[in-house]
């Protein structure tokens, strides 16, 4: 028989994060393929486990993935750790579920800690939607058209970022996004050092500039405001005497306007009321 692969996710830095399922995962697997086997180690010990450590991560070379694929078709469980959090969420773990699931192997997800919810639930921002854009590149095309992603998007954007590069991410939003757009940096979330910093893009860089950040970087945007119609006041008196004159009560006529013009009940209520 197949073995199986097992997606762990992984404290944020607080070990009490760890769920007891993920515990007993780690304790019974063959292998752990980690992203930082030194930082997994620590995790290991703190549980008491000791399977086979073999390091997985963006540069690993394909003979890497070839033995985790190959152990796993022998029969042996393997368990994918990230450096913190859930694997396969910006981070090379991606590729591997996705060859292991092509040759048959059964893939278990392992719930638990992720930055990018952890942040959000932090933030303030809302998360009934979001657009979650990683690490953009560094320069070039790519990284432009992913800010003004980031600027247009109608949802909150959420970003990871190096803490040496913040300030100059924070700068390249303020031009794209425009210097009023709200933001939120969370930084060492469930660490000793952990911190929520809240304002608009310009204030943000400034702080940081000022204040040198350090350790695991989420970088939250609010969504672009909406566009307030320009409604034509006249042209809704016209059209709700037209619906009034046919017998329909204000209450459905300015509800009926606001579909047909676009605009906010508010806006066609006050109108209607004050024929």
């Amino acid at each position: 028989m197949k073995g199986k692969l097992f997606v762990v996710a992984t404290p944020l830095g607080n070990m009490g994060d760890l769920s007891s399922r993920a515990g007993e995962v780690v304790c019974s697997v063959d292998v752990v393929a980690a992203e930082d086997t030194r930082r997994s180690r620590v995790l290991l010990r703190h549980v008491g486990a000791r399977p086979k450590v073999l390091s997985f991560h963006a540069h690993s070379p394909q003979s890497r993935m070839d033995e985790l694929v190959r152990m796993l078709e022998e029969g042996k469980s393997v368990a994918l750790l990230t450096d913190a959090g859930t694997p396969a969420v910006s981070d090379p773990g991606a590729a591997l579920v996705e060859r292991v699931r092509a040759v048959g192997v059964e893939v278990v997800a392992i719930p638990g800690p992720s930055a990018v919810v952890a942040a959000l639930s932090v933030s303030g921002l809302p998360a009934d939607r979001f657009t979650f854009l990683g690490f953009l590149p560094r320069k070039g095309k790519d990284r432009d058209r992913l800010l003004n992603v980031a600027a247009e998007s109608p949802m909150t954007v959420v970003i990871f970022e190096a803490p040496n590069r913040l300030v100059s991410l924070l700068e390249a939003l303020s031009r794209v996004c425009g210097t009023g757009r709200r933001a939120v940096v969370t930084r060492e979330l469930t660490k000793v050092h952990e911190s929520v910093k809240a304002g608009t893009l310009p204030d943000l860089a400034g702080y940081y500039r000022e204040e040198a950040p350090k350790g695991e970087i989420t970088v939250l945007i609010a969504s672009k405001p909406r566009e307030r119609n320009v409604i034509d006041e006249e042209v809704i008196r016209s059209r709700a005497r037209e619906l009034l004159a046919m017998g329909e009560s204000r209450r459905d006529v300015a509800a009926r306007l606001a579909v047909e013009m676009k605009v906010s009940r508010k806006e066609t209520y006050r109108v209607v009321t004050a024929l």
